[in-house]
């Protein structure tokens, strides 16, 4: 039944994304320039620039509007051309929604989530289902979205969760070569190595004798240099023995300078901020994201995947070209943590701030880009209530987790309003 039940939930997505292809053809092109979808290193509007112009053999960065990884033009190639048959392109994007969905699923139905090996919740009966979770992220409106608007981040959210699904079988290479993919294609998600390296040692270590944990770890790291150097090889060989490619895929991240307006909190600030003081924020920015990664990796060590999941949190909120797809991927690492929502104190506010925001994010671009009534702020000030949102849901995630901690250190403030003075 189980199995039966998997292929009905997988059977009814993949149905769904494929009807309103064929249904609402101008849909995919319509979400594909939406500032919510596509960004400047996910866009797929950006791809098909770059993939023109590897096709009539010209460097694909001359162009000066395309930022993403150069293995991604050889597999779009492949494909039939996107005007006369939209459905091959259309089945790949769903192909990849199915993998992350399976990948979820394997996650959720480990238990990891309630019972790590070195942590134990006193709530883990209480766990969402792998059925649950998956459908979670199937009938996502983000997912769906992301998959008509043929976003790139696609591919990064389906090997982010790889890693996490193969770290928790106990298949640390597995896990190195799906993060350096993950890595090679959106950079930020070479964050998440420690919490990942983290999940697999515990897993792996609680079934068989392995190496010496600082050992396991520079193992797994070298892993993904090498694997990183060979994508950059072969990238290097499709760009024309040119190292551009970095500067153009890479270096626009680090330095952000494509100032296209998304959802997130970096456009509009360095937008405003004196060219003199740019190079100062820049490194203050990224580094505000990196030292979560380290204070998370070492306060939850006994919770990896409670690590990575409130990290998915905090990137979707400050990395600097953020979508509703990295929004849709947090969304759907939640339900995994079913044992603590009665320990969430703002779920209805934070669900309600970012629905909100949801709703007024297309109507403020819309007055500011199109009917002219408004200007930057309005579309600016929305995408601070959709960061406000999501950091409620982050933090009370985080919160949940460490009082579910505390509630087995100390037994008597069970049930009690913890308080800090």
């Amino acid at each position: 039944m189980p199995l039966q039940q998997k292929l009905g939930v997988f059977a009814g997505a993949a149905l769904l994304r494929f009807l309103l292809f064929i249904l609402f053809p101008a849909l995919p092109d319509l979400l594909t320039g939406r500032v919510e979808i596509s960004t400047p290193v996910t866009s797929f509007k950006r791809l098909q620039e770059g993939l023109f112009l590897y096709n009539n053999n010209v460097n694909p960065y001359d162009g000066g509007v395309f930022h993403q990884a150069p293995l991604l033009l050889p597999l779009f190639s492949f494909l039939p051309d996107v005007k006369a048959w939209p459905l091959f392109t259309a089945a790949l994007f769903i192909a990849v929604d199915l993998i992350s969905a399976s990948a979820l699923w394997n996650i959720s139905e480990s238990g990891e989530a309630g019972q790590s090996k070195q942590y134990t919740s006193p709530r883990r009966s209480k766990r969402s289902s792998g059925l649950l979770v998956a459908a979670s992220f199937l009938f996502n409106p983000y997912t769906i979205a992301t998959c008509l608007g043929r976003s790139t981040s696609s591919f990064s959210t389906c090997a982010i969760l790889q890693a996490v699904s193969a770290a928790i079988n106990g298949a640390p290479f597995s896990a190195m070569v799906a993060l350096s993919f993950a890595s090679y294609l959106s950079l930020y998600p070479i964050l998440l190595l420690p919490p990942v390296i983290l999940l697999a040692y515990d897993r792996q270590s609680s079934r068989k004798k392995i190496d010496y944990a600082p050992l396991f770890a520079a193992k797994n790291v070298l892993s993904v240099s090498v694997i990183m150097s060979i994508l950059f090889g072969m990238s290097y060989i499709i760009t024309d023995n040119s190292w551009e490619f970095l500067a153009r895929t890479y270096g626009i991240q680090l330095t952000l300078s494509d100032l296209t307006p998304n959802v997130g909190l970096w456009w509009y600030f360095f937008i405003e901020i004196f060219d003199s003081f740019r190079g100062f924020f820049l490194a203050v920015f990224w580094l505000f994201l990196l030292g979560y990664v380290g204070a998370l990796s070492i306060r939850l060590r006994s919770q990896p995947l409670a690590a990575i999941s409130i990290l998915l949190g905090i990137f979707s909120i400050f990395k600097p070209y953020p979508s509703v797809s990295d929004a849709g991927l947090f969304l759907a690492v939640l339900p995994l943590f079913r044992h603590l929502f009665p320990l969430m104190r703002y779920t209805f506010v934070a669900s309600s701030t970012v629905l909100y925001s949801t709703f007024l994010g297309p109507a403020f671009y819309h007055l500011w880009v199109y009917a002219g009534s408004g200007n930057a702020n309005f579309f600016y000030a929305i995408t601070l209530v959709w960061s406000l949102g999501q950091s409620l849901l982050v933090s009370d995630l985080a919160f949940a987790v460490l009082r579910d901690e505390l509630d087995i250190e100390r037994p008597e403030l069970v049930g009690k309003e913890i308080k800090q003075i």
